[in-house]
């Protein structure tokens, strides 16, 4: 067997595919699904490891753009598709493909890598952290009402047609909402085939996706991708409304959204999945304690270059500090570097100052986007302070009014 990775080519694909597709449980996706994955994946980024011609071992990458706290775009990789056969495991074959990804990332200028964890104990040890997490809900109508709705929710008018025909107007909201919040996905070309993904088999007994568009002033100003289960017991109907996508560029269009899926007949529950941790719904159902909220994580990150990944976010306060960072998995980042900028921008670079905070790279990667602030961080033992005063105000400098969140995994 050779253990070092090498790119794949088209031809390559299928058998390589297969094997990912094993090392997740051995059910293939949906043709739609497998179709829009091969379409938005790097070829040139997708790496093997073989044994004998026999594909053991899988790393891909999406090209993707994140936004940070400021609005900027950043260029991250985004890992996936990655496997290793269970004939060979523990000889390292994860490390040497995660090394060589973070390497040709940096050659590449990549700031930043990015990924969802099937099983997140494995990615802490490649310098990964939580940078964002998201909310799940579970509205039981009859026991949970919407309240203090904002101004204007009535005005908002309805309209409910296919997830096809309003892509053009959904895109434009979620453009609008990209630059506003830490961690959400640049639409690169692409990828607005992701919301209109809804293979039949994959279902599971629901409707057909549908859509429904809030308007003010003939204006789309958000909108909602949802299916429904009915679920007769007896003569009773009730079932789930399975809310895809719930977007709005104005709380009134929201809290309208929110109130319709509230509202549809033959249904006794919503269920809403990878929101905000912030969503505004927190805000508006009658008893929070019976929406059956859940936090789970959701984004992981790690800088590829420490300097270009902390100069290319804004800080909500103006900030000077050295930073000890050790990152055993990507050396060059490790040292000293000075931060200093604010709401206007930052510069870090290379310092030979003592050491103000000191900290390892994963937990910098969780508090990049404010997920977590500094504060909480060295409560935990995470973050040691050098000089007085510099924790705090490091602290306000890193957070940020929204919450960070992924719209959708990769």
């Amino acid at each position: 067997m050779s253990s070092e990775p090498r790119g794949i080519t088209a031809a390559d694909w299928e058998p390589w595919y297969q094997a990912l597709d094993w090392a997740f449980g051995g059910i293939a996706e949906s043709t739609e699904e497998r179709r829009l994955w091969r379409g938005l994946v790097a070829l040139d980024r997708c790496l093997g490891i073989y044994d004998e011609g026999q594909v053991v071992g899988t790393y891909g990458e999406f090209a993707l753009g994140l936004t940070v706290p400021g609005g900027a775009v950043l260029e991250a990789g985004g890992v996936t598709m990655v496997s290793v056969a269970g004939t060979h495991r523990r000889r390292g074959l994860l490390r040497r493909m995660m090394a060589r990804g973070l390497a040709a990332a940096r050659e590449r200028g990549d700031v930043l890598s990015v990924l969802t964890a099937a099983e997140p104990g494995i990615y802490g040890r490649f310098g990964y952290g939580v940078a964002a997490r998201s909310l799940s809900a579970e509205l039981d109508k009859r026991q949970v009402g919407l309240v203090n709705l904002p101004p204007g929710t009535d005005e908002v008018r309805l309209r409910v047609t296919t997830p096809a025909e309003a892509l053009p107007a959904c895109e434009a909201v979620y453009a609008e909402l990209a630059g506003r919040r830490p961690g959400m996905l640049e639409r690169r070309p692409g990828w607005e085939r992701l919301g209109l993904l809804d293979p039949p088999a994959e279902r599971g007994g629901a409707s057909e996706r549908r859509c429904v568009l809030a308007e003010r002033d003939g204006r789309v100003v958000g909108y909602a991708r949802y299916a429904s289960r009915v679920e007769w017991r007896a003569t009773v109907p009730g079932g789930p409304v399975l809310v895809k996508d719930l977007d709005a560029t104005e709380p009134a269009g929201y809290a309208a959204l929110l109130r319709y899926l509230l509202d549809l007949d033959l249904t006794d529950r919503v269920r809403l999945a990878g929101r905000p941790v912030d969503d505004p719904l927190t805000q508006w159902v009658s008893d929070v304690r019976r929406a059956d909220l859940t936090l789970r994580d959701r984004l992981y990150l790690r800088p590829v270059e420490l300097g270009g990944a902390l100069a290319g976010r804004r800080y909500a306060t103006e900030v000077d500090v050295v930073l000890a960072v050790t990152d055993d998995f990507c050396p060059w980042n490790s040292g000293r570097w000075r931060l200093t900028g604010g709401p206007a921008g930052a510069v870090c670079e290379r310092t030979t100052d003592p050491a103000e905070l000191t900290l390892d790279v994963r937990v910098l990667s969780t508090a990049y986007l404010g997920d977590a602030t500094l504060g909480a961080l060295a409560a935990a033992g995470l973050v040691g302070e050098e000089r007085a005063g510099a924790l705090a105000a490091a602290s306000v400098a890193f957070g940020h009014p929204l919450a960070p969140w992924l719209p959708h995994g990769f």
